[in-house]
């Protein structure tokens, strides 16, 4: 007679979570193209909304940054380009808060009732952010064709300033994801840490505007960090990163990155009682 033995080791609980995330990850397959499929349903133009939606918030940052106030751009670059070359990230980063602030929520039935990494959850999320920076993508190409604008070699590099903008948007919505679940509150409370985060990032100028004396203290926000990385892989030789500030937002990331892991680590155990 076959018997199966259930063999407990001290100190393997931690590694069986990493092992168990790989096991799950059709599951994680699932979430993720179920939250693509569920945001646009029944629209009437479908994925074309993130085209859209950067589309006119660059259109609105060229005319009031660049027409209006006369802010300067970065070497020769048009101004569009600009704005847009840090749209993808700051989009990326804000739409990730948004949809990893409520992941848990939205899903409290599943996570009731099945065991399974929670981890998973907000990290679909995330993945679906991704997509739609991957589709808003289209736009800055059609505007480097329109301006007949050509990067150089640092395009090459704009992978890992990806990476970076992933690492920073996932320790960011693991934070948010756990402390939605402990207090409501945080539903409100995020669409307002996005907003006001658009007007203290910068999104519709550039960074070097800022008084060199308050430009390390300016990167304590690390998506100036994300944002410069891809202005200097993207504009090419016509924008340069401050490697002080730089420095300090890869810090930063690295920092939201670890603790937001241990947080919903050590806030996990509870979701299903909480939730």
């Amino acid at each position: 007679m076959n018997s199966k033995e259930l063999i407990i080791e001290a100190g393997r609980t931690e590694s069986q979570y990493w092992r168990d995330l790989w096991k799950y990850r059709e599951l994680f397959y699932f979430l993720a193209w179920r939250d693509i499929l569920v945001r646009y349903k029944q629209t009437v133009i479908g994925m074309a909304w993130a085209l859209i939606r950067p589309l006119l918030t660059m259109f609105v940052f060229t005319v009031v940054f660049g027409n209006l106030a006369k802010l300067p751009t970065e070497g020769n670059a048009p101004y569009p380009i600009l704005v847009y070359a840090a749209l993808l990230p700051w989009q990326f980063f804000s739409g990730a808060l948004t949809e990893c602030s409520n992941s848990l929520v939205n899903n409290s039935n599943l996570l009731a009732k099945v065991y399974f990494p929670r981890l998973i959850v907000p990290t679909s999320a995330v993945i679906v952010s991704f997509v739609d920076f991957m589709i808003s993508g289209i736009i800055l190409l059609a505007l480097m064709a329109w301006y007949d604008f050509v990067p150089d070699w640092r395009i090459l590099t704009l992978p890992l300033f990806i990476l970076i903008a992933f690492a920073a948007s996932m320790g960011a919505g693991l934070w948010l994801a756990a402390l939605t679940v402990e207090y409501r509150d945080f539903r409100y409370i995020v669409p307002f840490i996005v907003q006001f985060g658009l007007y203290i990032s910068p999104v519709g100028f550039s960074s070097k505007i800022v008084p060199e004396q308050w430009r390390l203290l300016y990167s304590l926000n690390p998506i100036v960090g994300v944002i410069d990385g891809f202005r200097w892989a993207i504009l090419h030789g016509e924008s340069q990163i401050y490697l002080p500030g730089f420095a300090l937002s890869l810090l930063i990331v690295a920092l939201i990155l670890w603790s937001g892991i241990w947080y919903f680590r050590k806030m996990e155990r509870t979701f299903a009682d909480v939730i």
